[in-house]
C-alpha cells in the first residue's frame, strides 16, 4: 500500500523535491529497514557505516554552501530527509537532522569566514560533527540562564560546567556550549556561544545510560572542567549567545514537527493495512465506525499538519518566520501525533507492544518530540506572550 503522506505531499511540494524524498525513502527501505529490529534489539547505536553512507549521499550537507562542499538546498529539504528517514526512526532521522539543524546552522548563521573555512567542508561530508550543547542537569526549559559558565581570563575564557541531552555527543568533533557570561546583563545579552573541541583534554564526555527512546541515537553528557578558548572561538558576538540559541532553534522546532508527522504517517499507514486485514467478529476491524473514526482523525491531522508546516518552512526559507510559529507548529504536532499514535495502538491491540509492528517504537520516540527543543509546555507559555502583552515572565 502506498504511503498516505506521500499523497499530500505531491501535491505540496515541487517534481523535484519529491524525487529527492523518494531517493531518501528508498534509502531508508533499502538500507535501514532490513537492520533497524536488530539494532532495536541490540542496543546499538547506528552504525558507523550507515553514518558514512549518509555522508556520502550528502545528507549532512544538505543546507549547506556549494562553496564549502554542501549541497546548497534549504529547510524544505532538511524537513523532507526528516521525514523520509523518520517514518521508519527517528534517531535514524534525528542524526542527520541534528548534525545540520543544530550544528551547521548556528555556523551558517553565525560564524565567521574563517570559522565557516574551517569547519564547513567537513561538517558537509559527514566527517565530522557539531553538537549544540544547550541542556544541563540544572537548566532545561530556562535554557536562557545556563550554569555553565564562561569567565574572562586576560585574552583567554574559562569554560566550567555540564552540558547534557546532548544529540549527537558520540560522533561530534566539536560542541557549541551556551555559557553564562554576563550574569548581570539584561535578559538576552548574557550568555556567549563558544565553539570548543570534543578532544580538548579538559572536555569529558559520557553516553548517558537507561534512555528508553531515540534509542540508536547518541545523547550524551559533556562535562567543562576549566576549558580554557581564545576569543577566536565565539560564535557571534560576545553576551549574545541567546540570539545565537533563538535563531537554531526556530529551524530546529520545524524539524521536530515534521519528525512528529513522519510517526503519524507510520501509524496511518500501519492501521489502515492492519484494520483491512485483522477479522473480529467475522468481519476486518476497519468496518467499526470507532475504528474508522481513528482513522479518519489521523489523516485529517496529517493533512492539516503537512499544509501549516510547509508554509512555516517556506516562511523560515525567506526569513520571515517569527518564533512563535515555529513553536505552536512544534507543539501541535508533536501532541497530536502523539495522542493519535495511542489511539492507534489502542485499535490494533496487543500486538501494538511487540518492537517488529513498529508502533511502540514511534510511541515512545514522540515523547522526545514533545519535550525537546523547548517542553510544550514552555512554549506554550512563551508562545501566549504576542496574545497578551501585558503578560510576562519575570
Amino acid at each position: 500500500m502506498a504511503r498516505r503522506v506521500d499523497h499530500y505531499l505531491e501535491r505540496l511540494v515541487s517534481a523535484d523535491s519529491m524525487t529527492f524524498y523518494k531517493a531518501l525513502c528508498e534509502f531508508a527501505e533499502e538500507r535501514i529497514e532490513p537492520n533497524y529490529l536488530d539494532w532495536e534489539r541490540n542496543h546499538q547505536l547506528i552504525p558507523d557505516n550507515i553514518i558514512e553512507e549518509m555522508g556520502q549521499m550528502g545528507l549532512f550537507g544538505i543546507t549547506v554552501a556549494g562553496k564549502y562542499g554542501g549541497q546548497g538546498g534549504n529547510h524544505l529539504d532538511l524537513i523532507l530527509m526528516g521525514m523520509a528517514l523518520g517514518y521508519h526512526s527517528q534517531s535514524l532521522a534525528i542524526t542527520p537532522g541534528a548534525a545540520m539543524s543544530l550544528g551547521a546552522k548556528p555556523l551558517q548563521l553565525f560564524g565567521t569566514d574563517a570559522q565557516k573555512e574551517a569547519h564547513l567542508p567537513d561538517l558537509a561530508s559527514g566527517r565530522r560533527m557539531f553538537v549544540f550543547g544547550l541542556s544541563e542537569p540544572g537548566r532545561g526549559s530556562d535554557a536562557t540562564n545556563p550554569q555553565v559558565t564562561a569567565k574572562k581570563n586576560g585574552e583567554d575564557w574559562i569554560i566550567k560546567g555540564e552540558k547534557c541531552w546532548s544529540t549527537n555527543a558520540k560522533w561530534s568533533s566539536h560542541v557549541v556550549v551556551h555559557a553564562m557570561t554576563s550574569p548581570n546583563s539584561k535578559p538576552g545579552y548574557r550568555t556567549t556561544c563558544f565553539i570548543v573541541p570534543m578532544d580538548n583534554p579538559s572536555v569529558s564526555y559520557q553516553e548517558m545510560a537507561g534512555k528508553d527512546l531515540w534509542s540508536q541515537s547518541s545523547t550524551g553528557s559533556i562535562t567543562f572542567d576549566n576549558v580554557k578558548v581564545s576569543n577566536d572561538s565565539i560564535l557571534g558576538k560576545e553576551n549574545e549567545g541567546f540570539k545565537v540559541m533563538a535563531q537554531t532553534l526556530n529551524g530546529g522546532r520545524l524539524f521536530i514537527a515534521g519528525m512528529s508527522l513522519a510517526s503519524l504517517a507510520f501509524a496511518l499507514d500501519k492501521c489502515r493495512t492492519y484494520s483491512q486485514e485483522r477479522e473480529q467478529f467475522g468481519v476486518p476491524i476497519g468496518s467499526f465506525q470507532r475504528v474508522q473514526d481513528v482513522i479518519i482523525d489521523m489523516d485529517i491531522t496529517l493533512e492539516q499538519g503537512l499544509t501549516w508546516l510547509l508554509d512555516l518552512t517556506d516562511r523560515y526559507d525567506n526569513e520571515t518566520l517569527d518564533r512563535e510559529s515555529a513553536a505552536k507548529v512544534k507543539i501541535e504536532c508533536s501532541r497530536r501525533a502523539s495522542d493519535h499514535l495511542t489511539m492507534a495502538m489502542e485499535i490494533c491491540g496487543g500486538v501494538s507492544s511487540l518492537d517488529e509492528f513498529g508502533l511502540i517504537r514511534h510511541h515512545r520516540d514522540l515523547f522526545v518530540c514533545r519535550v525537546g527543543e523547548g517542553s510544550n509546555f514552555a512554549l506554550k507559555g512563551f508562545a501566549t506572550r504576542p496574545l497578551m502583552p501585558d503578560i510576562t515572565l519575570q
